[in-house]
């Protein structure tokens, strides 16, 4: 490992997935937690909101047979440490992937991004952090809250976010265990309890749901959406039918109103699809690219 590690490295990361493969370095604000694995071609993994390298632990290993992955942890999500809550921002995360990836001298080819992650991907393009030849999302977070939902959502996560004992006191609840797993069962996923276990260690952190908190409460993707019209790279979006966080008709109709856009579809799944059957999204990600 180089660079500083996270300080809850040794107890909370002690039975991270694929630890070997797990590195730490300071770039700029940002104390980075990633994992680098296989050869060939750069492929880099983003995740969503609220999640972390752990996500990608079983489909990471599949992708590294034909490719050099990189999966980091976000800012402020997992072990990655950031000082400023306003480094969770849409504009800012996209900038420190660029930057973390050209200190890491990586040019990824392509950019796979789950969730939230397929947002920061486009991001990058767009404001040329990253010159990727193809980017795909798995049910891609891109459309904005509608109706009584972006009327309440934002502002209430605003608000959580920006007050200090919030994070302490959901991540400190007694129940919070099981909060998670009722969060996880509410995307239309069902993983297995190891998964759980995962995402249960992670929404007991204080750091990691203020990183949570602090992603929705800043996200604005109607700057991005203006900009796609003039979407140069290929877009491939692989969507679930059994989402229950992302509606797939959202991805539909973008790859309705764009040449550049391509959507896939699969009926059994649903919104961490990619750990349900990282076997079978290692083969569509393969076809594609």
């Amino acid at each position: 490992m180089t660079g500083p590690v996270h300080p809850d490295w040794e107890t909370a990361g002690a039975d991270w997935p694929n630890r070997d493969a797990s590195h730490f370095i300071q770039i700029g604000p940002v104390r980075w937690h990633y994992q680098r694995m296989g050869e060939g071609p750069t492929l880099l993994l983003l995740h969503g909101t609220g999640g972390a390298t752990h996500s990608w632990r079983d489909l990471m290993p599949m992708l590294a047979e034909n490719f050099d992955v990189i999966a980091p942890d976000l800012p402020s999500h997992g072990f990655t440490k950031v000082q400023s809550r306003r480094q969770c921002s849409l504009p800012a995360m996209a900038e420190a992937v660029g930057t973390f990836c050209s200190d890491l001298q990586a040019n990824p080819e392509v950019i796979v991004g789950h969730s939230a992650g397929a947002a920061i991907a486009l991001q990058c393009i767009v404001k040329s952090h990253l010159s990727p030849k193809r980017v795909i999302g798995l049910n891609p977070a891109l459309a904005p809250f509608r109706g009584l939902a972006g009327m309440i959502f934002p502002p209430m996560a605003k608000m959580l976010a920006l007050n200090p004992f919030v994070p302490w006191m959901f991540a400190s609840l007694p129940g919070s265990r099981a909060q998670a797993r009722r969060l996880i069962d509410s995307t239309g996923s069902n993983i297995d309890d190891q998964g759980h276990a995962y995402y249960a260690k992670l929404f007991t952190r204080t750091d990691h749901v203020d990183g949570a908190l602090a992603m929705m409460a800043l996200w604005d993707l109607n700057p991005l959406l203006a900009t796609l019209p003039d979407l140069t790279v290929p877009f491939d979006l692989i969507v679930a039918k059994g989402d229950e966080m992302v509606p797939p008709s959202e991805a539909l109709e973008l790859a309705r109103t764009h040449p550049l856009i391509t959507a896939h579809e699969i009926d059994d799944l649903g919104h961490l699809m990619h750990e349900e059957d990282p076997a079978r999204l290692a083969a569509m990600i393969m076809q594609i690219v």
